[in-house]
């Protein structure tokens, strides 16, 4: 029994980084993805344009992926060391979410690698849609690398899920499972929380009432709950007289699965809380932010930003800025780019992965 607490107590320790990702399909095609960040500190975000023509490379010690930028994109840095969040210039965003089972695996050196802190920009650099970067992937497969990730906490493993969407209502959901890369492609694929992997999700949505079961729609804040009540409430969004309504139909089921602040509960005292959310209508290619420190929405439009070859990347200040409010998209100020992290020495890969 004494093994059996200390065990229990080491688990309960692990942070919980709990995150939500929803898609809505409009029958008006609009095609809108919004996403929560939960996170147990401030992730130190910043927004970022990115022009097309940048090169770059995976950071792998060897055989690291090397790409130049085909497509503009507007991002959301985590801790300035990588890609959380993003929308390109062709509708296509990307979303990373924490997923503890993630595992990597050993690297393989005949298959070209790239740092975790890349994988979503890897694909908002180089695809237009879903289907392009499928098909990208099963003629041309990359290896995503574990990264640690420097926190105030200390140094945590990078270990994520990435979703995938473009203005057709495509969807795909990647997980690396034991060493293997899962991918869920098709519009069905709406949804994406934390633990367990999306396939168990996808199993246990099916117990509640509106999905094939008998049990109510749950309500704490666990991963599988938040789950199935962005999915309840996402499919029952009415139909919008305008984006406005659009926008704000994805923002109140965002912030339904919220996390709110100091969540009373001994037993996870690290349980983690609603950072900042986004909102990516990939149809009109606006992609808004919302602090839960701001009482203020905030946006950029795509259309209106400079993303050709040879263009200066740019940087808003999102920490602190409290006083931000409404359409940003004047307000990027010319910065060098940040590093991206490298990932782990490969021997570590093979030790821990």
């Amino acid at each position: 029994m004494k093994t059996l607490s200390v065990l229990l107590s080491l688990l309960l320790a692990v942070p919980a980084y709990p995150c939500t990702r929803i898609l809505w399909d409009g029958k008006n095609q609009d095609v809108i993805v919004g996403r929560n960040m939960d996170w147990a500190e401030d992730t130190g975000s910043n927004l970022w344009l990115l022009p097309r023509g940048m090169e770059r490379e995976g950071m792998a010690a060897s055989n690291s992926a090397k790409w130049t930028s085909k497509y503009g994109s507007v991002i959301l840095s985590m801790y300035d060391v990588g890609t959380a969040d993003g929308l390109n210039e062709k509708g296509l965003t990307a979303n990373l979410l924490y997923l503890s089972e993630s595992h990597f695996g050993s690297r393989d050196q005949a298959v070209p690698g790239l740092s975790v802190s890349m994988w979503a920009q890897y694909f908002l650099d180089n695809f237009a849609t879903v289907a392009e970067a499928m098909a990208s992937l099963e003629k041309s497969p990359i290896q995503v690398l574990r990264a640690s990730v420097p926190t105030a906490q200390g140094v945590r493993q990078g270990t994520v899920h990435l979703a995938l969407s473009d203005k057709t209502g495509d969807s795909v959901v990647m997980e690396y499972i034991d060493g293997k890369i899962k991918i869920y492609h098709g519009k069905e694929y709406r949804f994406m929380t934390n633990s367990p992997p999306f396939d168990q999700q996808l199993k246990s949505m099916k117990q509640y009432q509106g999905f094939g079961g008998s049990k109510k729609l749950p309500g704490t804040t666990e991963a599988a709950d938040r789950f199935v009540r962005a999915a309840f409430y996402t499919e029952r969004l009415p139909e919008p007289k305008d984006y406005r309504e659009a926008v704000a139909g994805v923002l109140s089921v965002l912030r339904n699965v919220s996390q709110p602040f100091g969540t009373p509960d001994p037993a996870r005292p690290y349980i983690s809380t609603t950072r900042w959310r986004t909102v990516a209508d990939l149809t009109r290619g606006l992609y808004f932010y919302e602090s839960t420190l701001s009482p203020y929405l905030v946006w950029v439009e795509m259309p209106k930003l400079d993303f050709k070859k040879g263009a200066a990347v740019k940087k808003i200040t999102l920490a602190k800025s409290y006083d931000l409010i409404g359409n940003i998209s004047g307000k990027f100020k010319t910065t060098p780019m940040f590093r991206f992290l490298k990932p782990d020495a490969e021997g570590s890969l093979k030790a821990q992965n």
